[in-house]
């Protein structure tokens, strides 16, 4: 970033601005409310809040502040880093998404005292911003009693997968377990489907279907809606949408659940393009201060430069200077990250000259004017 600003003063004074003011205490609550304010306009009632928790992996580093043991996602084995919680808005028609959340914690931490705690106070944050709307979209991660309850408690609605054996739910008055009751359920109506993975398209024939549940102890009716045909196991799915005998009212909450396999694409751009696992920052507080900040530009390719009519022809402009050799793709959020970086470094400092400021103002701050 010092290199591209190209600042008159020594690249060692922009890095050490720079990383000071990373390290203003209020930068990522500041940066995170105003980006909930702003997202919270594009969440409706039946958007899906896909909740991703993932990790960053530091696997070489030795001095960084709080460094945890995490189980790295990608390579399947345990490492040092932090986690990660990430959450984005999506609708079930159409590609659009909306990265709404982004927060980095340590087991390490001083201040850290559960990974529920964490979770929830992720959940809380987006609940009150976008006042309750939207639908919880978790993986098996969510499945847990703090999360039900928590969720429960404050009326949310939910679409969470469930892990097999880990409970027990109440169907006809007996207690059983989810791959019990998903086991012996009637899954009556078909599809096909393909889902890409790992560059490679496989076709899945499947089954679905559900049967009224109650988590033990709770008044609320729940379902478990069962699809069979995607892996060994039935794929079991609790929620608070009411399901019936009607083909278009569960194959809606099947591809509700699906839509999160689309937005694991996001997740992956958000850390790559931005390359959030290269950061070399010691400083806990700064680490904790960039995702927010990370989200914000993610927000801004992903939303702003897509929907705002002036704002569209510069990003025909963005995606000429990405020149990618086989035109942009449909997830073209990676070529708008390559077009603004090739676009900020054929233009270092500042893209107008109508829009140079002082010499003393022409740094870039975070808060406030430049310090003498």
């Amino acid at each position: 970033m010092g290199r591209v600003l190209e600042e008159n003063i020594s690249i060692k004074k922009t890095e050490e601005r720079l990383s000071r003011q990373l390290g203003h205490s209020s930068l990522g609550s500041i940066v995170q409310h105003n980006l909930l304010k702003e997202g919270s306009t594009r969440i409706h009632k039946d958007t899906l809040l896909i909740f991703d928790p993932s990790d960053l992996r530091k696997k070489y580093a030795k001095k960084m502040e709080n460094l945890c043991t995490i189980r790295d996602g990608s390579e399947k084995e345990l490492g040092t880093g932090y986690w990660l919680c990430h959450v984005v808005g999506a609708e079930l028609q159409g590609e659009s998404v909306v990265p709404l959340y982004g927060s980095l914690y340590s087991t390490e931490s001083s201040d850290f005292t559960s990974e529920n705690r964490e979770w929830l106070s992720v959940i809380d944050s987006v609940s009150k911003a976008v006042s309750r709307r939207g639908i919880w979209v978790m993986d098996r991660g969510g499945d847990r009693n703090k999360v039900f309850e928590h969720l429960l408690d404050n009326k949310l609605r939910f679409l969470i997968r469930m892990v097999g054996s880990r409970r027990h739910l109440e169907v006809g008055g007996k207690g059983k377990t989810p791959l019990e009751i998903a086991l012996c359920c009637s899954c009556p109506y078909a599809e096909t489907i393909v889902r890409e993975k790992d560059g490679k398209e496989k076709v899945y024939h499947i089954s679905f279907g559900y049967k009224s549940v109650r988590l033990p102890g709770r008044a609320e009716p729940l379902y478990l809606l069962v699809v069979k045909g995607i892996g060994e196991e039935p794929l079991m799915l609790l929620t608070t949408e009411p399901l019936c005998r009607n083909r278009k009212v569960l194959w809606r909450m099947v591809k509700s659940y699906f839509r999160r396999w689309a937005i694991e694409e996001t997740i992956r751009f958000i850390k790559q393009s931005y390359e959030i696992e290269d950061v070399r920052l010691l400083g806990y507080r700064r680490l904790q201060n960039l995702l927010p900040l990370v989200t914000a530009a993610a927000y801004f390719a992903a939303v702003v430069l897509d929907t705002k009519a002036k704002l569209k022809v510069m990003a025909g402009y963005v995606f000429k200077a990405a020149k990618r050799l086989f035109g942009i793709p449909d997830f073209r959020y990676y070529a708008i990250a390559d077009g603004l970086m090739s676009i900020f470094n054929r233009h270092p400092g500042s893209i107008s000259p109508k829009l140079q400021p002082t010499i003393q103002q022409n740094q870039l701050m975070l808060f406030g004017r430049a310090s003498p």
